[in-house]
């Protein structure tokens, strides 16, 4: 499935095609996807599609900015994104900004496939140390409910 995966064009699937991907792919393929030089190009696609995703009627009163720290599994390699959520909108941004995040959540970028599709929990990636908070814990722990997530 890897070499179905890495020809994949992520910008034409639909975010619930997407979750069905994630969920039939095994974390072997999804390792090898991320550790490829598709990498990038999934991660773009997953960031710039949550101001969609956005449920501006739930988020209407959040003000909070959240830092993404996306870990390569058995790499160094570290990808950071930000969601900026104010006044009902939700804007991404690629690297780290100067403005201080309310949470940072740090988390390997197979994991985060599968949180953003729907495929696993926060709570569940929390309890076994795959996805860690820094900050407002509170914000970390309701921040899907902020989002239409995709499920399969």
């Amino acid at each position: 499935m890897v070499a179905d995966l890495s020809s994949l064009d992520f910008s034409e699937i639909s975010p619930h095609e997407f979750a069905r991907i994630v969920k039939s792919a095994d974390r072997g393929d999804l390792h090898t996807l991320m550790a490829g030089p598709t990498r990038e190009r999934v991660l773009d696609e997953v960031f710039a599609r949550m101001a969609d995703q956005f449920r501006s009627d739930v988020g209407a009163h959040l003000d909070a900015t959240v830092r993404w720290r996306l870990r390569s599994a058995g790499e160094e390699a570290e990808t950071t994104y930000e969601l900026t959520m104010t006044q009902g909108q939700c804007t991404t941004s690629k690297g780290a900004s100067d403005v201080a995040p309310r949470v940072t959540i740090t988390i390997g970028d197979v994991d985060f496939l599968k949180l953003v599709s729907g495929n696993t929990g926060g709570p569940t990636l929390f309890m076994t140390r795959k996805l860690r908070a820094d900050g407002d814990l509170g914000l970390a722990a309701s921040l899907t409910r902020y989002f239409d997530i995709p499920r399969a």
